[in-house]
């Protein structure tokens, strides 16, 4: 089985992180891979893949003739790839050495036509203590909570993983279309997220299938620093609340376990971080309890802001 895992940056600024990346998808344990650069309009990050991979047989090129934005390079690549399977990794990540070694693993035992993995932290400007593990999703990271029965330990089916640790049957995500490429631009909205949430949507309505999740599967997520302000997370929080209502109406198959996750937000996590709270008290945990409900509060902002724009 041929993976061909798809990386693609838009601009020098990220090309060292990007390069890294890539040189995390070519050392991998698993022998049979192809990286897949694309350059988003780009011409100079085109010139530094050329020059850095360009010699290599396990590596393909690609430069679209503008930018297009992060879905639409992706389809690209997928398109260009020879894989059997197409794998997606974002440029400020890193792939654990025996990360597609884990995904061809599921592949081969479910004989899944999906597979996504766990994604942990890189905190490159140290680990803010006020940031509760529920709320890991808002820097890309896998969660408190995430996972078959909530449990991100567990491996199983779920609706999606995150884009920087996500794969598909390349035939099947071929002939799905791909990323919706339009989904950070209805009607001109670029605060609009859900690709893979919509992607996933239409696997289970068309094959019945959904992704299979393996822990085992790790790639690392470099959190900078200003992903760890509280200010960003604040309003990362609001319009990931407005891109939920955006989902339930423009993909309302995709809904249900975010109500899931609220669930056990308010009836589990919350009472047991109290709980640990009374028993041993801390300025960490304090700030993190209050956090864990000011973030709940402007993921309902944002989604009642996106209930006046869809209905």
């Amino acid at each position: 089985m041929r993976v061909s895992v798809v990386l693609c940056t838009h601009t020098m600024e990220r090309y060292d992180d990007c390069r890294e990346a890539a040189e995390s998808v070519l050392g991998q344990t698993y022998d049979d891979v192809e990286l897949v650069l694309v350059s988003d309009g780009d011409r100079t990050v085109y010139d530094r893949y050329e020059r850095d991979f360009g010699d290599r047989a396990d590596v393909l090129t690609h430069c679209n003739d503008e930018n297009v934005g992060l879905l639409e390079s992706r389809n690209n690549g997928a398109e260009v790839a020879t894989g059997d399977v197409v794998a997606f990794l974002d440029d400020d990540a890193v792939a654990d050495e025996r990360w597609v070694e884990a995904l061809v693993d599921a592949y081969e035992r479910q004989d899944a036509l999906a597979v996504g993995g766990r994604m942990t932290p890189a905190w490159v400007a140290g680990k803010p203590s006020f940031l509760p593990e529920e709320f890991y999703w808002l820097v890309g990271v896998t969660h408190r909570g995430f996972g078959p029965d909530g449990d991100p330990d567990e491996s199983g089916e779920v609706r999606n993983t995150f884009g920087s640790n996500i794969s598909f049957d390349r035939a099947v995500f071929l002939d799905l279309g791909g990323f919706d490429d339009d989904i950070g631009g209805r009607q001109g909205d670029k605060n609009l997220q859900g690709g893979e949430t919509e992607l996933c949507a239409r696997l289970e309505t068309e094959h019945g299938e959904r992704v299979y999740y393996t822990p085992d599967a790790l790639v690392a997520h470099k959190i900078f620093d200003y992903r760890t302000d509280p200010g960003w997370l604040l309003d990362r929080a609001f319009w990931q609340g407005y891109s939920k209502r955006g989902m339930e109406v423009f993909v309302p198959e995709s809904t249900g376990e975010e109500s899931d996750f609220l669930g056990d937000l308010l009836l589990r996590f919350a009472p047991a971080r109290l709980a640990g709270l009374v028993r041993s008290p801390s300025l960490p945990g304090l700030l993190q309890f209050v956090f864990l409900f000011a973030l709940t509060g402007f993921v309902g902002l944002g989604y009642l802001y996106g209930m006046t724009v869809w209905g």
